[in-house]
């Protein structure tokens, strides 16, 4: 057993600590201070605090091996080049951009402080490779592709790259087109740190790692597999199962595999409420209501409801223009019930100035449902 090295998450930190780590001589805590009686099996590489989609903490160990498996990976789907690191240190995605950036011998770039479209230009200005890559949240894209009508450099910016990963959360349809128009290569990842980060590339498994279903939950197994849960032997047990001798990590997300192979996520299976009787993903209500213009930055939350048992309710941050607030809710309803059906509609819309987020991008969703104790007015504005 190792002693593990608390090291914050500051990117200089990371970045210089990391080569020690990744050969196993001097595991990092990323994101908390370790107990004196913390200690991690040889060839840990780091051990990761997160609360992933659960919102239950969890501190996630992860082997060298884990890690550099995912980067082969990735390297042998996209290119291999020049990184710019956008994202938290502390967070399986920023540290796999340093990671990357070390099995290829070069020097990330990095966008520091807050995260500005002015910041990104510059970050982006400092990479020398041929080829570039980053890694970023649909938040973070949002805000580039808002500021390119009065900041054209933005769009140069995006385009100088030959693959933007986007993870973290679901990518809406329209954000993605906008990024398209603005000659942004996209690629969408699905991952976790549990499986090394993103494993998972527009709906197709990296090299070495399978995807299949079980009971409707997504299971992945293969080479960028965490080791399990520090401290939670009885999580770690729930959470990777052995079936014929294979380890697989049980995602919690509802979703198919295609004859084709192609991967398909729907949703966490826990994030479902029960409306007149009927089962509702939440996750599916809310990827419909984000392909409605004006609320591409919408969550969708349960709500006790007096009349159906429980009902959903879409957040979003309120429009720039006033009058954008018009029709929203008959919009987002109109949507889910042609694609989900009419039971599956959103009861109210709530806009919101500060809209809560994390620090990876996505909705604050726990902040979001205690501040729902609002009127029942269909519109909140």
């Amino acid at each position: 057993m190792t002693t593990l090295h608390p090291i914050g998450t500051d990117a200089r930190a990371v970045q210089a600590a990391l080569p020690a780590a990744l050969d196993g001589t001097a595991p990092l805590a990323l994101g908390f201070a370790p107990d004196a009686g913390d200690a991690v099996p040889a060839g840990t590489a780091v051990v990761i605090a997160t609360s992933g989609s659960s919102g239950i903490p969890k501190r996630v160990v992860l082997s060298g091996a884990a890690l550099r498996a995912s980067g082969e990976a990735t390297a042998a789907r996209i290119g291999e080049g020049q990184w710019m690191l956008a994202l938290p240190a502390g967070y399986v995605a920023g540290l796999q951009v340093l990671a990357r950036s070390l099995a290829a011998g070069q020097t990330p770039a990095r966008l520091d402080g807050r995260f500005t479209p002015k910041a990104f230009i510059e970050a982006t200005s400092e990479l020398t490779a041929e080829r570039k890559y980053t890694s970023l949240v649909p938040a973070q894209l949002a805000t580039l592709l808002d500021a390119a009508p009065e900041l054209p450099a933005v769009r140069t910016a995006l385009a100088a790259y030959d693959a933007i990963l986007i993870g973290g959360q679901s990518l809406p349809g329209p954000l993605r087109e906008r990024a398209a128009d603005a000659g942004a290569r996209i690629v969408r990842t699905y991952g976790s740190s549990e499986t090394a980060g993103g494993c998972v590339y527009d709906g197709v498994p990296l090299g070495g790692v399978t995807v299949t279903v079980r009971a409707g939950e997504l299971q992945i197994t293969g080479p960028t597999l965490a080791d399990g849960y520090l401290g939670d032997p009885d999580l770690t047990e729930r959470t990777f199962v052995h079936v014929e001798d294979t380890r697989w990590y049980r995602t919690g997300d509802a979703g198919e595999v295609s004859d084709a192979g192609v991967v398909a996520v729907h949703g966490r299976i826990d994030n479902v409420i029960v409306s007149g009787g009927i089962n509702i993903s939440l996750d599916r209500v809310e990827r419909v209501v984000r392909g409605v213009t004006g609320l591409e930055h919408a969550a969708v939350v349960g709500v006790e409801d007096e009349r159906w048992g429980e009902a959903s309710v879409v957040v979003a941050p309120r429009p720039a223009a006033p009058d954008a607030t018009q029709d929203l809710l008959s919009l987002a309803r109109e949507a889910v019930g042609a694609a989900i059906g009419a039971p599956a509609r959103p009861s109210r819309l709530v806009l919101l100035d500060d809209f809560p987020v994390l620090a990876s991008g996505k909705p604050d969703r726990q902040r979001l449902r205690r501040m729902l104790d609002v009127p029942d007015d269909p519109v909140i504005a």
